[in-house]
């Protein structure tokens, strides 16, 4: 799990490098308060960069041994390309140093707040892995089961990520695993009525072929045998 987590952080920090790349470039071009709003722009965008980061190396932490090595080095790569753009965006505006130490505490106010909750964060998102997990044991012999369990860990992926900007989301989480394993009970209510149906049939139809065999055997014994006598 720790290694799709990784790789859902991955496509949103490319998505904001890709952003960020193209505006070294375009402050350089700029002047007055386009380049001010640019270099805002800039940096926070930077800001959510370095968050994404942040919970790359949490989910790096936790990965097994066997995926660490390739993460560790995508992480490398990610945070050099990142400052990079950082040097290029100073160069290119020579405003962006002191705008950056201006708005630098309030980014560290932010990210203090979010270690601060990151320890509840990552008992919460266990618990709801090990019920995620729960529900796949439990329905691995039935293929409609395995579906909705699918969905369920697609569902609790979902909640994860959104768990990383609103705490307030447990609530609605809990509700959907609730809803979840109804939807599990009424599964295997509906197939265990298939199956007494199946079970049912196959009686009915032994006794058709018995009555079938009677018949024919009765047929051809007044056919054959009786004559004879």
């Amino acid at each position: 799990m720790s290694s799709e987590e990784f790789e859902k952080l991955q496509e949103i920090y490319n998505s904001l490098y890709e952003e960020l790349k193209l505006m070294p470039e375009t402050a350089l071009k700029s002047h007055g308060e386009e380049r001010k709003r640019l270099v805002r722009t800039f940096d926070e965008r930077q800001g959510e960069a370095e968050e994404v980061l942040q919970g790359m190396e949490e989910e790096l932490r936790a990965a097994p041994s066997s995926y660490r090595n390739a993460m560790s080095t995508k992480l490398r790569m990610y945070r050099r390309d990142l400052g990079k753009l950082q040097r290029d965006m100073k160069n290119s505006a020579p405003g962006f140093s002191s705008y950056s130490q201006t708005v630098e505490g309030s980014h560290r106010a932010i990210y203090s707040s979010q270690n601060q909750q990151s320890t509840l964060q990552q008992s919460q998102r266990a618990l709801l892995l090990q019920g995620t997990d729960a529900l796949n044991n439990a329905s691995q012999s039935i293929e409609r089961s395995q579906r909705i369990a699918a969905e369920t860990d697609q569902i609790g992926t979902d909640i994860i990520e959104e768990l990383g900007e609103q705490r307030e989301q447990l609530d609605r989480t809990r509700n959907r695993l609730v809803n979840t394993g109804e939807n599990l009970s009424r599964s295997r209510k509906v197939l265990r009525a298939m199956s007494r149906r199946l079970m049912t049939n196959k009686l009915l139809l032994g006794v058709i072929i018995l009555m079938e065999l009677a018949i024919l055997g009765a047929v051809v014994y007044l056919k054959f045998f009786r004559k004879q006598s």
